[in-house]
């Protein structure tokens, strides 16, 4: 789904709203999410996930078509984990949750 098509399922389900309303909050929340995390801040949404900033320090890499060593600049990377309501209902299983797989519970 793309953030137009967001705007338009949220429309739908609130026809008292007009869509050029829809799309600022939306808009509005995004660049919240956004702003906190280039400030280096966490944003987490309950049940939904948390939202945070990773550094990876600088690295000597390697172009793959020379074959030669280049310098790889630290950078910041946007990073998402999901939340356990969702993680729960992603992995539902014809109604049931999905056993872990970490979770041997068998007796052997």
């Amino acid at each position: 789904m793309i953030k137009s098509e967001l705007v338009q399922r949220i429309a739908a389900q609130n026809p008292h709203l007009y869509q050029r309303d829809v799309e600022n909050i939306v808009n509005a929340i995004l660049n919240e999410i956004t702003g906190a995390m280039s400030q280096g801040d966490r944003v987490e949404l309950r049940g939904f996930g948390a939202f945070s900033v990773k550094h990876r320090p600088a690295r000597t890499g390697r172009n793959p078509r020379t074959g030669a060593h280049v310098s790889v600049e630290q950078k910041s990377v946007p990073f998402f984990k999901t939340g356990k309501e969702m993680r729960e209902r992603l992995n539902k299983l014809d109604g049931h949750a999905a056993p872990d797989a970490g979770d041997d519970d068998s007796d052997d």
